[in-house]
């Protein structure tokens, strides 16, 4: 796991048939029920919950024309994530995750971005198939493969023939004029993060083999590595499914917290690249058999 080259690699005896909400047709309940569709489901739940604050099991099934067993169990799922809480008979939303806006972001640590995305691009060698998430230090990194200029960045070398797959607006426009070969996945778009997510950029995306994936989050404690939306934690997830190798860039000021929605536990990851030394940091990866790299 912590080398840079290794791969992650008797029931009931009645059935009951449930009641149709009254304007859902069985073919609309079949296919919104599909295993398929679930993660979007689930997600437009933790929308509805965080913007009502309360909503009972029946209105939810009403809403999303489902039946309410379907419900419940998203429920039931979704509370252990701890995306909301489970009460009698409704769902109540938890504290909402303060997510700033990427644009507000950008500055924020700049010199720890800076070092720690010189020490990714070492990471990259001459051919790989990349995957750049969003996230202002992805998109520190995405700013010195595409730049046009010096083939060196303080005795780095830039790697050429590079492919990166990317979910993100910002990435996309870093490596617009530059001679770095970029694909961009689409979906659903989220303003706050600049990225496409939902099942349309997890469709695409797993029609990709990719050497590895650089993942952005917005914290790390013992429970993993955590972001503010569960619709982008699934598209993480997904491109971490793709890669040989998993890299997660991230300043010291994440350590120690946990957002709203968990991308993995960190014994997904193959190496950690952060910009100080961490006690508590090193114990969690040589727990998980991480590699850490401490960016100078």
């Amino acid at each position: 796991m912590g080398s840079p080259d290794g791969r992650r690699g008797g029931g009931p005896r009645h059935r009951v048939r449930a009641r149709l909400h009254p304007r859902t047709s069985a073919r609309t309940r079949d296919a919104i029920e599909k295993p398929e569709f679930a993660d979007e489901r689930r997600q437009r739940i933790v929308d509805i919950v965080q913007a009502r604050g309360r909503v009972r099991v029946r209105d939810l099934a009403a809403l999303l024309r489902v039946t309410e067993p379907t419900v419940r169990k998203d429920i039931t799922d979704l509370a252990a994530a701890r995306l909301l809480k489970r009460v009698h008979g409704a769902a109540v939303a938890i504290t909402p995750s303060n997510e700033v806006d990427i644009s507000e972001r950008v500055g924020t640590n700049a010199a720890a971005k800076a070092a720690i995305a010189r020490a990714c691009l070492e990471e990259i060698v001459d051919g790989d198939a990349v995957f750049f998430d969003s996230g202002t230090t992805v998109s520190a990194l995405a700013r010195l493969l595409g730049s046009p200029g010096p083939e060196r960045f303080d005795g780095v070398r830039v790697p050429r023939n590079v492919n990166v797959l990317t979910n993100s607006i910002d990435v996309a426009r870093l490596l617009a004029n530059s001679p770095t070969r970029h694909t961009v996945v689409g979906g659903q778009y989220r303003s706050a993060g600049g990225s496409f997510v939902g099942p349309l950029a997890i469709s695409a995306l797993q029609q990709f083999t990719l050497n590895t994936a650089f993942i952005g989050v917005s914290g790390l404690n013992e429970v993993g590595l955590t972001v503010a939306d569960l619709s982008e934690a699934q598209v993480k997830r997904t491109a971490m499914e793709q890669a040989r190798r998993v890299i997660v860039p991230m300043d010291s000021s994440k350590m120690g917290v946990s957002d709203f929605a968990i991308v993995c536990e960190l014994g997904n990851v193959d190496v950690l690249i952060t910009d100080q030394d961490d006690p508590e940091l090193e114990r969690l990866c040589t727990d998980h058999d991480v590699t850490v790299v401490v960016a100078k």
